[in-house]
């Protein structure tokens, strides 16, 4: 059986991903981080779902993002921004080069207990507002990957070319438990349906023709 990390941040991306990759019959350990976020309730989601499946599950401490990375998701006097995902104030929630520390620590992690793949989670709808998205990003750092440890490890991104609404359509013949996972950025009690995220969550449901299992905060 092979072995595999995930980097599962409790979304509806890596969630389903996770499904996947054992429905593969991969045996998967999965990496978290928790880098202040307002949206932690993420965290809480994660794990569950890692319990559901007995999956080793870490949750890294990485809250020097928010002193050097500022960013609305991570700053408690910046406002997370509404509207649609291609917006241009989207980009306020970019926290800097991400996805390059925790990939490099999923990696870390990989070649520790000799896994031989990285996966996560970026898509299509992620290009536009976070360039350590893109699929050139993936691309050049696989190979950095590759070359980093005597023993090879292989950055596998399988959702990068489709859109939040065809990942749900895929975790729907998964039988993703979608109330197990968490989306909105401002992290209250229920989701605001009015963030980027929400939104583009949103999208993804009535695309997918599926009932989103989340409750939405009424105006």
């Amino acid at each position: 059986m092979s072995k595999a990390v995930i980097i599962l941040s409790g979304g509806m991306d890596s969630t389903t991903l996770l499904y996947k990759i054992l429905s593969e019959g991969y045996e998967a350990s999965a990496i978290s981080f928790d880098y202040n976020q307002k949206h932690k309730k993420e965290l809480t989601v994660a794990t569950k779902t890692c319990q559901k499946f007995d999956v080793p599950h870490k949750i890294v401490n990485l809250s020097i993002l928010n002193e050097l990375a500022p960013s609305s998701l991570t700053r408690d006097d910046w406002d997370v921004p509404e509207g649609h995902y291609t917006d241009e104030n989207m980009k306020e929630t970019v926290v800097p080069n991400r996805n390059m520390v925790m990939l490099s620590l999923a990696t870390s992690y990989a070649i520790g207990i000799k896994a031989d793949k990285v996966f996560y989670g970026a898509h299509s709808g992620d290009h536009d507002i976070y360039p350590d998205c893109r699929e050139e990003y993936v691309q050049q750092l696989g190979k950095t990957i590759e070359m980093c440890d005597w023993h090879k490890i292989e950055l596998v991104a399988p959702f990068l070319n489709i859109d939040k609404g065809d990942i749900v359509i895929k975790g729907q013949a998964l039988n993703v438990d979608y109330s197990l996972t968490w989306t909105c950025y401002k992290g209250r009690e229920e989701a605001c349906g009015k963030c980027g995220s929400c939104v583009e969550r949103l999208e993804a449901f009535e695309k997918a023709e599926m009932e989103d299992p989340l409750t939405y905060e009424k105006d």
